[in-house]
């Protein structure tokens, strides 16, 4: 149900604020916070180059992994988050604008589904990003073997008597 409006102006005023704000400003906030986090990694980096080692070469690779890491996310997160909120955002506008449209048609319900399951994915993103629970989530992984889980190596042997 949408307010009671004065105008038909006033209507499509407040649904393209509510794009703007909740969709354009959130996108803007993504790209902003994590433009910043680079900031301070590529910092880091330069601090830790300056002190200079023996391993410099070693560690320059790492911080590139490492800042390759943030763009692949912020990417990730920024693309998903825009496609997953558009339909809910586009059906607000409409429902503004078309006052014969309601809250309890299948479109509806099918964009907040869409929505939903982004702020139910975005947690586990995160997650799989993070290397520790990366390796547990391999390791739960019946299908895939790494070289660590071959048949008949030490390693896999250790382990499969620690276990027992």
């Amino acid at each position: 149900m949408s307010p009671d409006w004065s105008s038909r102006e006033s209507q499509l005023a407040y649904g393209l604020f509510y794009i703007l704000f909740f969709y354009v400003f959130m996108l803007i906030t993504f790209v902003f916070c994590y433009g910043h986090i680079l900031i301070v990694i590529r910092r880091q980096a330069q601090v830790m180059a300056a002190h200079g080692s023996s391993a410099s070469n070693a560690k320059q690779i790492k911080s590139n992994q490492v800042q390759l890491n943030v763009v692949k996310t912020m990417l990730f997160i920024s693309a998903f988050y825009a496609v997953s909120n558009l339909p809910i955002s586009i059906y607000y506008l409409i429902l503004n604008v078309n006052s014969n449209l309601t809250l309890v048609e299948s479109g509806y319900y099918i964009s907040l589904f869409i929505s939903f399951f982004y702020i139910c994915t975005n947690p586990f993103i995160y997650a799989a990003k993070f290397d520790p629970v990366r390796l547990v989530l391999v390791r739960l992984m019946p299908c895939r073997k790494t070289s660590e889980q071959q048949p008949g190596s030490t390693e896999n042997q250790r382990r499969s008597s620690k276990a027992i």
